[in-house]
């Protein structure tokens, strides 16, 4: 789910970078340093603006000034029961991984319904029906988050297509 965000951050600047265009750079190296990272909590897909930035404050000894800034951001926090689209990033028999935009998903054989078969002689290998769902590389499914996993810098996360209306999506 998408959420806004008032986050903060501090940024340290060398002295070759003070000038009149010190705020224009703060603001530059924020969108470069979070963007698309990941605080094991929730993803950080965009900035929307600097609401405020402190005044720097010298590093005693070695020159740098060090700024907070604080900034709203459009953030994605993935949800157990969630239900989320992904692009299928690699089939073997023990299951299928697919990513969600950043979030990499393991679809175990179990949470894949038992008509849905492996075939390992296909040509790429794929689950498949025999008929009109085959899930293979590339396949874009519509996956129920059944659990989420958090480390420092990244989430993984654990689902099922094994309910109604989930599975491979035909565009």
């Amino acid at each position: 789910m998408f959420f806004l965000r008032e986050l903060e951050r501090e940024i340290t600047l060398h002295p070759s970078f003070f000038g009149p265009r010190t705020k224009e750079y703060l603001t530059t190296r924020l969108h470069e340093d979070v963007e698309g990272s990941c605080n094991g909590q929730y993803y950080i897909i965009t900035v929307l603006d600097a609401v405020s930035i402190s005044e720097g404050r010298v590093v005693p000894g070695s020159g740098v000034a060090e700024y907070t800034i604080h900034y709203r951001a459009v953030v994605w926090r993935p949800f157990k029961g969630e239900t989320v689209d992904a692009v299928v990033s690699s089939v073997n028999r023990m299951g299928v991984f697919a990513d969600v935009g950043p979030l990499p998903v393991f679809v175990s054989s179990h949470l894949i319904p038992s008509e849905i078969k492996w075939d390992p002689n296909a040509t790429p290998p794929q689950y498949t029906d025999n008929g009109e769902q085959t899930i293979e590389k590339g396949t874009h499914l519509r996956i129920k988050l059944i659990g989420t996993r958090s480390d420092v810098g990244s989430m993984f996360a654990i689902g099922s297509v094994k309910e109604d209306f989930l599975g491979s999506v035909v565009s």
